[in-house]
């Protein structure tokens, strides 16, 4: 079955999709990719809950499991997060205006420029946060370590790839995303969230306009080092 195709009758609720989660591991991650333009159709909340259930079985930084999941359908939710998205993509845009652009990074942006501007529509946004348990004291400051901050936002990622591998199985298109997210304070604001709570990134979902494709990557052996860089 293709990503874009149904169940029965054109059905895609939960009963209908479920046995897609059967697809082999193997699978899923070889051909996950950033799904960033899809349909305004809705997802069924069975299948969202599903998706998140598997996030909540990902390894967390001292088992602290201090995170919590915003599952956004309002319409005036996400446009409030749509502009900041369009705002903190200008910006990046303009950053990045002196440099000379690769093929795969013109694709890229043309994706991501579709997703600013269809934000509106994309009938369901998950927002993965992070509570003040996690990793024992909450968000790191802006003078911690480097490391300080890799180790909160570590206790939540391996869950956001459960996530975006349950999606994957269940054929919804799906991306991770930040960029909405630039001003912490406003997306807090936004979501009602308390001062102590950290949204991390924000994760779009939705049913694909297209298809799944194989994903081009570096070959294993460019990336790996024996023992010191650059010992390949």
């Amino acid at each position: 079955m293709t990503i874009n195709e149904r169940g029965p009758d054109g059905d895609r609720s939960y009963a209908a999709v479920a046995d897609r989660l059967h697809m082999p591991l193997v699978e899923a991650m070889e051909t996950q990719r950033a799904v960033r333009r899809v349909l305004p159709d809705p997802v069924d909340d069975d299948i969202v809950l599903r998706c998140i259930e598997l996030a909540l079985r990902a390894p967390t930084g001292s088992n602290s499991q201090s995170w919590e999941f915003i599952v956004v359908r309002d319409a005036d939710v996400r446009a409030a997060f749509g502009e900041q998205y369009r705002g903190a993509w200008t910006q990046y845009r303009a950053a990045m205006a002196g440099r000379e652009p690769t093929a795969g990074m013109t694709k890229v942006t043309a994706a991501v420029q579709w997703q600013v501007d269809h934000f509106e529509e994309i009938p369901v946004l998950v927002v993965p946060c992070l509570g003040p348990d996690a990793i024992g004291r909450g968000a790191p400051g802006p003078d911690e370590p480097p490391i300080r901050a890799s180790s909160f936002y570590g206790s939540i990622y391996p869950s956001v790839q459960n996530l975006l591998l349950a999606a994957r199985a269940f054929g919804l298109g799906a991306s991770l995303i930040t960029l909405p997210l630039w001003s912490r304070s406003t997306a807090q604001r936004i979501l009602g969230l308390p001062a102590d709570v950290t949204p991390v990134c924000i994760v779009p979902m939705g049913w694909p306009r297209g298809r799944y494709g194989p994903t081009t990557r570096r070959p294993v052996g460019d990336v790996v080092h024996h023992d010191h860089y650059g010992n390949h």
